[in-house]
């Protein structure tokens, strides 16, 4: 994958602008820090970021490395990970991202997030064990496919054994979390 100057450094600044301040009201949720308004303007705000990466995926396809620069196409990963309330679009952006890391223009490993995170979201098993649930509990997979062989298809990815990512993303939220206080949540960071 190339670093040079992105061809679209205005859609690279957008995208980078949109996903941190959807990254900044993720943090907010998963804390619970958010009452219904604040939810429900974070519901229309995540909308309106699907709405704008709809538009770039129909003009311009995946925006890959090439387009936006590797950040940026992070972001453009980043919005469509979190575009739950439209899984269509979720799953029309998971093929066209295959498609750019196929031409060598976007990560694979997100690539296999998006697909998990696809699949969950439409009621089956996830393949890669990136999709997990943060609740009272701890941190829990959702349904995967064959676990068995799980550390294999993660390895094909470039994904790390499950157990150390397991225990990467449970150091992260555990300490600060409150048992009666947690949220069910379903998280992406199970790199």
């Amino acid at each position: 994958m190339r670093t040079a100057e992105p061809l679209r450094p205005d859609l690279a600044r957008e995208l980078l602008v949109r996903a941190a301040q959807s990254a900044a009201r993720r943090a907010k949720r998963v804390r619970n820090h958010l009452d219904a308004v604040q939810l429900g303007q974070d519901r229309h705000a995540d909308h309106a970021d699907t709405k704008v990466l709809r538009r770039i995926l129909a003009e311009h396809d995946w925006p890959g490395h090439r387009l936006v620069g590797p950040e940026a196409a992070r972001a453009a990963w980043s919005i469509a990970l979190h575009a739950d309330g439209e899984p269509d679009f979720q799953r029309a952006a998971t093929t066209l991202l295959k498609r750019a890391v196929q031409d060598d223009d976007a990560r694979i490993q997100h690539w296999a997030h998006l697909h998990d995170r696809a699949l969950v979201n439409s009621g089956r098993p996830q393949e890669f064990g990136t999709q997990l649930v943060l609740n009272a509990a701890g941190v829990e997979l959702c349904p995967l496919r064959a676990p068995e062989s799980l550390d294999q298809r993660r390895a094909a990815v470039g994904l790390p054994p499950i157990a150390v990512a397991l225990e990467k993303v449970r150091r992260r939220y555990a300490p600060d979390r409150h048992a009666g206080d947690a949220p069910t949540v379903v998280l992406a960071g199970a790199a």
